[in-house]
């Protein structure tokens, strides 16, 4: 065996338990929030909290009507000011980091989780337009 196939097995074996890393988050954060469609969503919108955790320039830009800003990258810091007792509406761009956002509420004891199946580039309905 020379170096070089021992340098692809070893390639070959990050980018293996690299995958299954992705796929394990990938199931942990559909465990945690059930997926709601742009219909399912809008119906009990007045009675949740909905949180947008893209970055502050695309929420700025543009996001759902009633919606406040966690970045996911301070989510870890201030998944605090979200109330226990209330449902909670997830969303992103898609759904990458609302999943990661909900496995993160989960693991600390909140119940009612919700994601925007697509995320907002999905969303149909009211949203408020930055300037």
């Amino acid at each position: 065996m020379t170096g070089f196939d021992i340098f692809r097995i070893i390639l070959w074996g990050g980018l293996l338990i690299y995958g299954l890393y992705l796929l394990y988050r990938f199931i942990m954060g559909k465990r945690a929030a059930k997926t709601l469609t742009s219909d399912e969503f809008r119906q009990n919108m007045r009675k949740v909290q909905i949180i947008d955790v893209r970055e502050r320039p695309e929420f700025e830009a543009g996001h759902i009507l009633g919606a406040r800003n966690i970045p996911f990258t301070q989510f870890k810091e201030r998944y605090v000011e979200i109330r226990r007792d209330q449902p909670v509406y997830l969303y992103d761009q898609r759904t990458t980091f609302s999943s990661r956002a909900a496995a993160q509420l989960k693991k600390n004891g909140f119940e009612q989780i919700y994601v925007l199946k697509g995320g907002y580039d999905n969303w149909d309905g009211k949203i408020k337009k930055g300037m």
